[in-house]
């Protein structure tokens, strides 16, 4: 597996979102909602719409928007906690993603598909600057309202963009903002702060 390849799985492990088995319980949706917009800034949590997990395992809205950000609540499927929140205008590529992931489709092959929409004008994505915050962590602790071990991360799309039209390296440099999957429609600014010491 490819760097970049592996960079992929890590990013789009968190938004795929499929139905839940069974046999896991979601937390109570009042616990996902307050989990979810830990990703969002302090300022914008009060008003981000959350989709969530229902009794069944089917990704649903939990609270609906009244800012600009969608928030998706952590797959309780998973030992650490993952959650994400962005720009409503980015809703149909995250939407999308999850359908493609539903039929199956493999990791890069969901990406190449999505950016071929794009390109084809059959999938809606904004060419200005939009935001998605990650938050990861070990867990989130209802009674502290807290997620344990918690580490954020942004990402920026800016389809097409290059090194040159951005001044941002193409690789990684250490903690620095780079520009992954230049000139695609996928191109997004990845910025990644230092890790806290244990």
């Amino acid at each position: 597996m490819s760097p970049w390849t592996r960079r992929l799985a890590t990013m789009t492990i968190l938004l795929s979102a499929p139905p839940l088995a069974a046999q896991v319980a979601p937390p109570a949706p009042d616990d996902q909602i307050r989990a979810a917009v830990l990703a969002a800034p302090a300022d914008r949590r009060e008003g981000a719409g959350v989709l969530g997990y229902d009794a069944g395992g089917k990704l649903v809205v939990l609270r609906e928007r009244q800012n600009e950000l969608i928030c998706l609540a952590d797959d309780p499927r998973d030992e650490r906690f993952n959650a994400a929140c962005y720009h409503e205008s980015l809703e149909p590529f995250m939407a999308r993603g999850r359908e493609l992931q539903a039929q199956g489709l493999p990791e890069v092959e969901r990406q190449q598909t999505r950016w071929k929409e794009i390109e084809d004008g059959t999938l809606a994505m904004p060419r200005e600057p939009r935001t998605l915050h990650v938050l990861i962590g070990s867990a989130f602790d209802p009674a502290t309202g807290e997620v344990r071990e918690a580490f954020l991360r942004w990402v920026v799309y800016v389809p097409f963009a290059t090194g040159e039209s951005t001044g941002l390296p193409t690789q990684p440099a250490g903690n620095a903002p780079w520009l992954m999957f230049p000139d695609t429609a996928g191109a997004h600014i990845m910025i990644t702060p230092p890790r806290p010491s244990p």
